[in-house]
């Protein structure tokens, strides 16, 4: 009997882990493991999303113009450019798809998105992936993996796990340094967290080879709509177009990504509140004897020493009803990753950390 069998490189993706949301036996359980904003969506997102409830029955723009006008308006981005996504990893895996198959490489560094190595394999092509320098991007590590087989570069700025971030005159210097036929793809979908940080918007321009993407997950607190964006070269966005389904998003996602992209002053408060407790929370931390690096992102990659103390922190954090994510599976066994909460999460986990590490646990 004959039997089916997948494309080349298919079976080898591991699947991707989401972040843990329950503990069994615990109650009053905060999760801190998906770098969710605490404060949840806009108000006026949230009303968007009710008015166009009953709209449900029809079915949504396919070219999404309304919602990239939005874009477009807050960033000053020609709309004709931005291309939208079921979440920024739909985004990311048009560019794979278009661009990279079987023999072509794509490249990705050590402590990159988990999803950069699945997406090439999806299509065929092979993942590369290049070391980082103490939780940093190396751009001579970039530089010195490519190939003429290379056809995507994927950068996470800032980065996740890590938190850092790549200085833009760096950015600038592998921008400038990979030929026409590479694709660089900035993936900024923790941008907003970074005050005056345009994402990379600034590298597309000039350019028919780097692309932006960004994500309404994060900041904006709209991850369970999914809803995420590009911005590039024209060319580059018609071919995208061409791979994309139609009604790849919802009515009430673009109305509420419509909504949650005009309200900014909701969007300050949140930076100001994540800055806020997130330098608190890494003080504290550091005065526990866990540093971790300034982060540019909403959530804090607390180093612990060894693998063994990392998860034996996480273990008494869940018995605690605090769920993190373990970093192992991004080559950071010793750290556990730790979104940024509200005042009284931060507090929790800063009384936690400590409690363990003076023995208390």
């Amino acid at each position: 009997m004959t039997q089916l069998t997948p494309q080349p490189g298919i079976m080898d993706i591991a699947l991707y882990q989401g972040g843990a949301a329950h503990v069994k036996g615990v109650s009053n359980v905060v999760k801190l493991s998906s770098n969710e904003n605490p404060f949840g969506p806009s108000p006026r997102a949230i009303d968007a999303l009710a008015t166009a409830a009953p709209e449900m029955h029809r079915y949504p723009s396919t070219d999404h113009a309304e919602l990239r006008a939005a874009i477009g308006d807050v960033h000053g981005l020609d709309p004709a450019r931005i291309i939208c996504g079921v979440g920024s990893d739909e985004v990311l895996q048009f560019v794979v798809q278009a661009y990279a198959g079987p023999g072509d490489e794509v490249i990705h560094t050590e402590h990159g998105f988990s999803m950069y190595p699945i997406l090439a394999r999806m299509a065929g092509a092979v993942p590369v992936s290049v070391p980082e320098k103490n939780r940093c991007v190396d751009v001579d590590a970039i530089l010195a993996a490519f190939t003429e087989k290379t056809r995507v570069v994927f950068l996470t700025n800032p980065g996740n796990p890590t938190s850092t971030m790549l200085p833009e005159a760096e950015v600038e210097r592998l921008a400038a340094a990979l030929p026409g036929n590479v694709i660089l793809v900035l993936d900024a979908a923790y941008a907003e967290f970074t005050e005056g940080f345009d994402g990379g918007a600034c590298h597309v321009e000039g350019r028919e080879n780097v692309i932006m993407t960004r994500t309404f997950s994060k900041i904006y607190g709209l991850g369970g709509l999914r809803v995420g964006w590009g911005y590039g070269p024209q060319a580059m966005i018609d071919v995208l177009n061409r791979v994309r389904q139609p009604f790849n998003l919802s009515v009430p996602a673009l109305a509420a990504a419509e909504a949650a992209v005009r309200d900014q002053d909701y969007v300050l408060h949140c930076r100001q509140e994540n800055a806020k407790w997130g330098r608190w929370l890494a003080e504290e931390l550091a005065e526990a004897g866990v540093p971790s690096d300034p982060s540019s992102t909403n959530f804090l990659l607390a180093r612990f020493g060894s693998k063994a103390a990392a998860e034996a922190c996480d273990t008494y954090l869940q018995s605690q009803g605090l769920i993190v994510r373990k970093v192992a599976g991004y080559g950071l066994p010793e750290a556990l990753r730790i979104t940024i909460g509200d005042e009284e999460s931060c507090r929790r986990v800063a009384a936690a950390v400590k409690e363990f590490k003076e023995g208390r646990a």
